[in-house]
């Protein structure tokens, strides 16, 4: 592979090289049909032929309304292949929340798969002048009519992609759309460059194979979803789709799909737990366990270390802000000590910094803010310079960019001993694995209550880590069901 500033730092590399190489293994398995390498880059060319069609435009941001489906994963390879990085809109979320996200964020196109059609014009609502791709369509002349404000393509068969574009390593690959303080949320921008080392870190440190199955319990819209699908096609693996049903509970799929590679949020793990699906030897095909997003509980990661007794298992940390995943900790069976394992020492190339508010180094056995240095410090916050340079700081000695996590951390006593997380120096919780900014939920609280006062918290707390969400508004002029159906409009559930 060449050096991190040749075409290879492209996030489209890996997959693309993978298809012409072994064209006829499995990219992914979805509701029971395997999909070739091939035919999701014949798919991924088609839709890039629409975008470049229609008007092209290379190192601009193309959105997609997609979920778990064989088109909305070729609208993200279709988009990489334009030049352009990709934005997800996750069908979850309401479609205020989504138009923001498409009319901030700029993208020039949408990539919509069939399932979701029927949501596109409250998306739109008054946005012009879009390539609107519709992935599973060869005929669009009636939603040329329903849509006259924009240009509407389907897929070009036969395409190739001999012509690709090869974006700077420096620009977007992608922008993630999260949890923002002040109402509205913050794209995150994560650069070609970022990713390839992420990638390299990983299949280095986890002997990633092409014989692998890897599984995929992340929305498109959750970073992590990023390692299921591109470290897999990285190395020529096949990622497996469960079905929605499956997802949160998904010892069945995991069984039935012969799964090798997994990679959730310690929440699933949790819920598979309370419903004894972790007997002893119940995964015996799993060889590596990841854990990302929340805090790793002991009495967890006993049971599933059980559950999988031919498995590694990583517990990782790391914000969107520092491309998915920056620390690592390997798990022991007999290796438990507090209640929640450590989140361990930085990856290779990266550096963690634990200060004060001097931004000071800590003592051994102290705790302060980490900050992670390196490259996979993600390029800031889609335009917004302000929120970009409260987070993304020069280390005033050695002139470093670091990135302000606000999580606190315990500092090892010891030389090489591993990072602890403590919680937050902030307003934000992280539950099921997403981080939510308190603040963001009592701003649309005032919204909804003319200006009266609002408090979120998050409620109940077992083992450090908040379950869910409890508010309070002064108000007696508008009842609980009048609020809940406004932060509905804005907000995930």
């Amino acid at each position: 592979m060449d050096d991190a500033t040749g075409n290879d730092t492209w996030l489209g590399e890996g997959f693309f090289r993978t298809a012409d190489q072994t064209p006829d293994a499995p990219a992914i398995s979805i509701g029971g049909c395997e999909v070739s390498f091939a035919a999701l880059r014949d798919k991924a060319w088609a839709i890039a032929a629409a975008h470049s069609e229609a008007e092209p435009q290379a190192n601009g941001l193309t959105a997609i309304l997609g979920m778990h489906t064989a088109s909305a994963y070729a609208g993200i390879l279709g988009a990489l292949a334009t030049g352009n990085g990709y934005v997800p809109l996750n069908p979850k979320f309401p479609a205020d929340r989504l138009t923001y996200v498409l009319r901030h964020s700029g993208c020039a196109a949408v990539v919509i798969d069939r399932e979701r059609e029927g949501m596109l014009g409250d998306v739109l609502k008054d946005i012009e002048g879009l390539n609107l791709i519709f992935a599973d369509r060869d005929d669009v002349s009636d939603l040329q009519r329903d849509y006259p404000q924009h240009r509407v393509r389907c897929p070009v068969p036969d395409s190739t992609g001999t012509d690709r574009p090869r974006p700077a390593p420096e620009v977007p690959a992608y922008v993630l759309y999260t949890s923002g303080s002040t109402g509205t949320p913050k794209g995150v921008a994560v650069s070609h460059l970022n990713l390839r080392h992420f990638l390299d870190t990983m299949t280095a440190m986890f002997d990633l194979r092409p014989t692998d199955r890897f599984s995929h319990l992340f929305d498109l819209s959750f970073d992590l979803s990023v390692f299921d699908m591109f470290a897999a096609w990285e190395v020529g693996a096949c990622m497996c789709v469960p079905a929605a049903e499956e997802a949160l509970i998904p010892t069945e799929y995991a069984r039935r799909e012969r799964v090798t590679v997994w990679f959730s949020v310690p929440s699933v793990a949790v819920m598979m737990q309370r419903l004894k699906q972790l007997e002893p030897g119940r995964f015996p095909d799993i060889r590596l366990s990841l854990f990302c997003g929340e805090a790793l509980q002991w009495d967890t990661a006993g049971a599933w270390m059980a559950a999988t007794p031919n498995a590694e298992l990583h517990n990782l940390y790391g914000p969107t802000e520092v491309t998915l995943a920056c620390t690592s900790y390997a798990c022991g069976e007999n290796d438990a000590g507090d209640d929640v394992v450590p989140i361990g020492s930085p990856m290779k190339g990266l550096k963690a910094l634990v200060a004060n508010a001097d931004f000071e180094e800590a003592d051994p056995g102290e705790t302060g803010e980490l900050l992670i240095a390196g490259p996979q410090v993600a390029l800031g916050y889609w335009k917004d310079a302000d929120k970009t340079a409260q987070a993304f700081v020069t280390h005033p000695t050695s002139g470093e960019r670091y990135y302000r996590t606000g999580d606190v951390v315990r500092r090892p006593s010891e030389a090489n001993g591993p990072l602890r997380f403590l919680g937050r120096i902030d307003n934000q919780v992280k539950i099921r694995g997403h981080r939510i900014e308190l603040g963001e939920i009592e701003a649309q609280l005032r919204n909804a209550s003319q200006g009266h006062r609002a408090v979120v918290l998050g409620w109940p707390v077992r083992n450090g880590q908040s379950q869910g969400l409890v508010a309070f508004v002064e108000t007696a002029e508008l009842d609980e069901d009048t609020l809940i159906s406004a932060l509905a409009r804005n907000l995930p559930d």
